[in-house]
């Protein structure tokens, strides 16, 4: 009875053959065992199909290594084959270039087969079972890679770490992305994103939106912003963008932003004062048209007007600055000088007191009558005595005594805007 071979061709002698030569013939056998056990080879797959073939009796097959890495430059989608009744286990690396798929499979049949992605350049624990005549299965076992080589690691199950850290050597990004359109959920009770006093960024893939959800999105939970020592939380958009919330019913409006803020007050809010007070005015346009209220200041002498706020307790305190809306009452070409002032009286404090040196702005009347004109803004005005919760006289006064104020009609006031500067998002 002659000898036969197993399917990675491991010679089997039979009893009482071979005579003189089981020396030679039982250590060919133990090289091929030892190749089988954990030898490495390379092949190349320039073809397709390539096929690994058994080489009984011989040592060197290379479907009859442990370790196989594929070489070659591949231009098309390659198949590697094995023969059906191949039963072992491999480590394979896919180190062919060209981006392409690479599928390892039995040579016939419909059973499971493993398949490098066009950029899979990793490294595959596989068996294969030989678990049918005609359909037997190759299968990947899942995680199997090279820290250094692999780019692309694919997890089969749970990944569990026993230390504290996953760590990207080299500084280079890690990413967690979802297979298709599945999540990353994150169990922790607290998570956190950044390392030491470096900034942390959270960004989408593509033009996919962040969305932070609680209770799997429903209305039972709060997403909280903290900062651990009371500072500043800052949401910020990338460019021009504007940073917007919605409420449940999807009415979408712009976060508040602290910073420069208006306020308008018209001259029907403001009264001309006992001493020298601009003159309440009335012009009509057309018949029916817009009509203005205003206050006119003579061109010869200094009036004033007054009125008063209550400033929202989100100002800073700082200077103010305005802009006057008026009106000529004759088409002229000079400069008008209009000027303002403020101070501040806390609770249970004294109205008499003298407003602080006012601050003047110059203006082009340029128009005709029953034009509408508004002056550049303003420098810094200083309110005396700001504070939270204080009561606000503000004056307005046209410099018609200056050299600098040569218009020669009345400045028919129509309002002044303030703005001032919030470092409060709201006036709680």
């Amino acid at each position: 009875m002659s000898s036969n071979y197993t399917a990675l061709g491991v010679q089997l002698m039979t009893t009482g053959e071979k005579a003189g030569t089981w020396g030679d013939l039982t250590n060919t056998n133990w090289n091929i065992i030892e190749q089988i056990s954990g030898g490495y080879t390379t092949q190349a797959i320039t073809s397709t199909p390539t096929t690994l073939s058994v080489s009984d009796g011989t040592a060197g097959a290379t479907l009859a290594h442990r370790i196989i890495e594929f070489t070659g430059s591949i231009g098309e989608a390659t198949i590697v084959t094995i023969p059906l009744d191949v039963q072992t286990f491999y480590i394979i690396k896919n180190a062919s270039s060209g981006a392409y798929t690479v599928q390892f499979k039995y040579v016939t049949g419909s059973g499971g087969s493993v398949t490098w992605s066009a950029t899979d350049k990793g490294t595959k624990l596989i068996y294969a079972a030989a678990d049918d005549v005609t359909n037997p299965n190759i299968i990947d076992v899942g995680f199997m890679t090279s820290v250094v080589d692999d780019t692309s690691p694919q997890l089969g199950g749970d990944l569990d770490v026993n230390g504290n850290d996953i760590v990207s050597a080299g500084g280079a990004d890690i990413d967690i992305i979802p297979n298709g359109a599945g999540d990353v959920n994150l169990g922790a009770d607290t998570v956190q994103v950044g390392d030491n006093n470096a900034d942390a960024t959270i960004t989408t893939q593509g033009t996919g939106d962040l969305i932070l959800n609680t209770n799997n999105g429903t209305n039972a939970g709060t997403v909280t912003l903290a900062d651990g020592v009371n500072g500043d939380i800052t949401i910020a958009p990338n460019g021009t963008g504007i940073a917007k919330a919605v409420d449940a019913a999807d009415a979408t409006g712009a976060i508040k932003i602290a910073g420069l803020e208006t306020i308008f007050i018209p001259a029907q809010g403001m009264f001309g004062t006992t001493t020298n007070g601009a003159e309440g005015n009335s012009v009509e346009t057309t018949a029916t048209r817009p009509e203005m209220k205003v206050l006119d200041f003579d061109p010869s002498t200094i009036e004033y007007a007054q009125f008063s706020i209550a400033m929202p307790k989100s100002w800073d305190l700082g200077t103010l600055t305005f802009q006057a809306f008026w009106s000529p009452s004759t088409t002229d070409t000079g400069d008008a000088m209009i000027g303002l002032q403020a101070i501040s009286v806390a609770n249970d404090a004294t109205s008499d007191i003298a407003f602080p040196t006012a601050v003047d702005v110059t203006d082009t009347a340029g128009g005709a009558v029953e034009d509408v004109m508004v002056s550049p803004v303003s420098g810094d005005v200083t309110v005396t005595s700001a504070a939270v919760d204080t009561y606000t006289y503000f004056q307005v006064a046209r410099n018609a005594t200056s050299g600098s104020d040569d218009f020669t009609g009345d400045v028919r006031l129509l309002g002044i805007k303030i703005f001032y500067t919030t470092n409060a998002a709201n006036d709680a």
